[in-house]
Order: structure tokens, then sequence, then C-alpha cells
């Protein structure tokens, strides 16, 4: 096939967590071609940039320094796209709050940038944005207690919050967010692209490094590795559920599948009710697993804070034929598997200025 009818994929914040991970599985279809989009900011993404570089197929691979931020840049990396999937955030409720501006310029208008770019490339492509669980801000309306070592919920017949759950942005994160993915939804039913949001729960697994804000199941398991203290904000006994990240990317490729049958839907994405873990649950396994001791900082529990979040996952399911399949076992091994063979790197943090420097370096 030749270059002009190949498939061209636009993956922004290709370089973090997710993306790596999915231009990696993208990688594996010889007739696509991926366009990797990211500003290269985040901790582990040069990394992560390393090891794309050397994977079967990495001819098809176009790197791009930018900014979602930047207007033209985006639309010169979506101008033939095919696909795009939106992954580039400000992803941290604590950096929202104390950076506003910033948070919404990235989530908010780096959102309607892509969108802008899809609309105008005549390609109609087919647009995937990651949202948040914390569109639904604190889930007041779904009372909870303690029972052991979690919280539980008390509302009948509770099976995972569903998309119908009202939206009650509580952070500048949320906010910044849910204004993203209704823009999303309207572009498919305004515009005609084909888009859907996935309102995302816990993600975990390989490549991910890891910090109290985001990340926090690799964190915890990194820091009792490395005999750090972890902060504890509460009680310890929030729960949260907690999908692969192989998963995730199994659910992305069951949507582009049917593209027309996922415009404009929103949709909740989490392990789901067999796969929920409370953070001192977490903690404990990890000591378990590990033979090492805890050392653990208690303080307040964060403003809005949801103390239980379950993902009901039954829409996708029905709608595209996905289940997630690996256990929260696979992913805790996943997750110690990639920390020993990438040790060094993660107990390293450079900053923004070395990560450029050394995207300069690689590229010159």
């Amino acid at each position: 096939m030749g270059a002009a009818s190949r498939n061209i994929v636009l993956v922004t914040g290709g370089a973090g967590f997710i993306g790596s991970n999915l231009v990696e599985r993208l990688l594996d279809e010889p007739d696509t071609r991926v366009r990797l989009l990211d500003n290269f900011s985040r901790r582990g993404v040069m990394h992560n940039y390393e090891w794309l570089r050397t994977l079967a197929g990495n001819n098809r691979l176009e790197i791009i320094e930018g900014d979602v931020r930047d207007t033209a840049a985006v639309r010169k990396a979506a101008r033939d796209a095919n696909e795009i999937y939106h992954l580039a955030a400000q992803v941290a409720v604590t950096t929202s709050v104390d950076d506003p501006a910033t948070d919404f310029e990235v989530n908010a208008v780096g959102t309607f940038n892509v969108l802008e770019a899809a609309r105008l490339s005549s390609r109609n492509p087919f647009v995937l944005f990651t949202s948040t669980n914390k569109v639904y801000g604190s889930l007041d309306g779904i009372p909870v207690s303690v029972q052991g070592s979690r919280y539980v919920a008390h509302r009948a017949g509770f099976r995972g919050v569903t998309e119908s759950e009202p939206l009650d942005f509580h952070s500048p994160y949320g906010c910044s967010k849910g204004a993203a993915d209704q823009y999303v939804r309207d572009y498919a039913r305004i515009y005609n692209l084909d888009t859907a949001v996935f309102r995302m729960s816990c993600v975990a697994g390989p490549r991910q490094f890891g910090n109290e804000d985001q990340g926090w199941v690799a964190h915890f398991l990194y820091s009792v590795l490395q005999g750090r203290t972890i902060t504890v904000c509460g009680d310890g006994f929030q729960v949260r559920d907690v999908l692969h990240v192989h998963d995730l990317i199994d659910a992305m490729m069951a949507a582009r599948a049917v593209r027309t049958c996922v415009r404009g839907e929103v949709y909740n994405l989490g392990g789901g009710m067999v796969r929920t873990i409370s953070v001192i649950e977490l903690l404990r396994e990890c000591e378990r697993r590990t033979g090492l001791p805890l050392h653990l900082d208690y303080t307040a529990v964060r403003p809005g804070d949801q103390p239980l979040y379950i993902s009901s996952t039954a829409k996708l399911e029905a709608h595209t034929g996905w289940k997630p399949r690996r256990s929260l076992t696979d992913i805790l091994d996943s997750i110690e598997a990639f920390w020993h063979e990438n040790r060094e790197r993660i107990a390293a943090e450079p900053s923004q200025a070395a990560n450029a420097a050394l995207l300069e370096q690689e590229v010159a």
C-alpha cells in the first residue's frame, strides 16, 4: 500500500503513559502511519520516546515536538489524519488549583484546537478524547460508609457510576476536562464528526512513572520499593476501580472499529466492580508483595475528593463488545516488572528543560 493510501493516526500526548502504549499498538498495523505530537514536558516522556524509537515499524512513526495550545501546530499535525486520539492534558487536580489558567488553556483550549483542526481538515477523522471521572464531582448523591478497610456505597442496585450521573465539576481540573468533553460531544452533533469521550477512572500499567497526583497505583508501588514516605490524603479508605492500560487500548480499538456507532457518545471506563481497591488495601498489598515496610504520612482529605468511584462499563460493553481481561494482580505484576527493568530512570525526575535538551540531541 502506498504512503498516500495509508491510515494516518495522530496521537496527542503520544509520548506519555497511555500515549506510548497506544502508539505501540498502532505500530503493529503495517498500513498505519502514526504521528505523535507531544511537548515533552512530563516526567518519563523521554524514556518512552527512546523506547518507541526501538520498536518494529518505527519507520512509520513521525514525532513532532509541539503543544496543543499552539493552534497552527495542531492544525498542521491533524491536516491529513484519519484518526485522532487526544490524550494530551494537564492531569493533576492539585496543579489545576495552583494554576487554573494553564489548566484551562491545556485542557479546554487544547481540546478545542484539536476539534477545530479535525473539522477544518475535511477528512472527518475519528476523534477519541480521554476525559475523567472528576467531571462527576465528589458524588455526594452516593452515600457511603466504612466497612473494614474501604468505603462501600449505599445506593440500591449500585453497580458502578453510569453516564447518567449528574455532572458536578468540583475543581478547575474537573471544569476544564468537563468543558472539553462537552465540546467533543457537541462537535459530533453540530459538525457530524465521529467523536467519542472516555471518562476514565484509574488506569495503570507499564510505562507509567507515577506521582502523588497522577498514577497513584504506580507511585505507591515504586515508593514502597524505594523506601520512600507515602502521603495518604484522608483516612485511606477511598475506593477506585483500576484498569490495565492494555485493556484501555483494547477499548480504544474496539471503539474505532464501530466509530459510527459510538459517534457523539460518552462512556465511563475503568476496571469495574471486580477490580476495586482502597488506598490502604493497595498499600498493604504493596507491602505484602515486596516484603518491605510502609512509611506513611497522613494528611487532610483533598477538597472534592470522591470517597468511592467505581465505573459502570455496561454501556461501552454493549456498544462495542469490549470487556476488560486483566486482573489487579496482572496490573501490579506489570508495574513491578517495569520498575525492575527501569528503576534508575524511574528514580530520576528530569525537568522540562532537561527533556527539551535531550530531545534536541536526539533529533539533531
